[in-house]
């Protein structure tokens, strides 16, 4: 009853209105996309885990060869736009050695090579270490990380994954004559060159806009719109912008991600395929034929994106024989497998 009386007695000057009222409509909220489990990891015969996610592969006219999940959901695409980026920085002037174009394109690991090659994009422009804005951080490889830890070394920007790319993008400035400092600026002269290529190539305008974690602007687009662009960069003609990037990019793998990393070693391994990773469980293939492959793990889990790709270039007619070493890593009890990461049903309906 006491209780009761309480609620009901009025707080002073509860008869004013003296609250704002919130009178903005509330955020729409996008729909979670309808992903469908792609990976699978078994112990012992029994599932473990399950990866979710989306992709679709298209062809050179742009038809659909097959999908699962939601393939025209918005996402960010990630590192997966820096193939993109590069096309645009060499439609603004870029010329640089094929390795170091590969390098522009790249998450790099963090090797003595990456780090010398950003070192000399800069130092071929007239630029230091000092006109880099990406964050800082440790080596990308797990191998290069530790060697570089044993050395004393801590996080700069040379060492983050993208400082290729980076210095690259410095070097364009240079060469047309922009602003270097800001160069990230979403305003700056570069990144709207950028933001209208990823357009061109994608087909679609960018559904939503946010900033990478090396502090790039990021546009956010549908894996039917990133398997429609690197249909196109595969299938160029190495004479344009986008054909010299791909031909970079398959001529130095070992650039685009490096030694020991499952995107260097499938480009190795297919002859002509155009592969590139990105956060978050991103994986973008392209075949020379003009093929394009997008796929999205829902969860970002990177250890699922292989399985898929290899069931995935298995049904479009490649030779699973190939890729069976990156299809599906062991699952370990006691230092010997007892299960494995593999492909869930996705593909039935095809």
């Amino acid at each position: 009853m006491i209780h009761q009386l309480k609620e009901a007695m009025p707080t002073p000057h509860a008869t004013r209105n003296t609250v704002p009222q919130n009178t903005e409509p509330k955020p729409t909220i996008p729909a979670t996309p309808r992903h469908v489990p792609l990976v699978e990891q078994t112990r012992d015969g029994l599932v473990e885990s399950i990866h979710y996610g989306s992709l679709i592969a298209v062809g050179p006219d742009g038809e659909t060869l097959l999908e699962a999940g939601e393939p025209d959901a918005a996402f960010y695409p990630r590192s997966s736009l820096k193939p993109m980026q590069a096309v645009a920085m060499v439609r603004a002037g870029l010329r640089l050695p094929e390795n170091l174009l590969a390098l522009t394109a790249a998450s790099h690991s963090g090797a003595a090579m990456h780090l010398d090659g950003a070192a000399k994009i800069l130092e071929m422009h007239g630029l230091d270490k000092g006109a880099l804005e990406n964050s800082t951080d440790l080596p990308y490889g797990t191998a290069e990380r530790e060697e570089w830890l044993r050395a004393g070394g801590k996080p700069t920007q040379l060492a983050q994954n993208c400082s290729g790319k980076h210095a690259s993008m410095a070097a364009t400035c240079v060469i047309n004559g922009w602003p270097v400092q800001g160069y990230l600026d979403p305003e700056h002269p570069l990144q709207m060159l950028v933001k209208d290529t990823i357009t061109e190539l994608t087909g679609e305008d960018a559904a939503a806009v946010s900033t990478d974690g090396c502090g790039t602007p990021l546009f956010a687009h549908s894996l039917h719109g990133m398997a429609r662009a690197y249909s196109r960069l595969a299938a160029a003609d190495n004479d344009g912008a986008a054909g010299q990037v791909a031909h970079a990019m398959r001529a130095y793998p070992e650039m685009v991600a490096g030694e020991g990393r499952d995107v260097t070693a499938i480009m190795r391994t297919i002859p002509g395929l155009l592969a590139k990773d990105g956060f978050e469980g991103l994986q973008l293939i392209g075949l020379r034929n003009g093929t394009g492959v997008a796929i999205k793990i829902s969860d970002g889990g990177d250890r699922a994106r292989m399985p898929v790709t290899v069931r995935v270039l298995e049904a479009l007619g490649l030779d699973g024989g190939q890729l069976a070493a990156l299809a599906s890593p062991p699952v370990l009890g006691g230092g010997h497998p007892v299960g494995v990461l593999r492909a869930a049903n996705f593909l039935e309906s095809y």
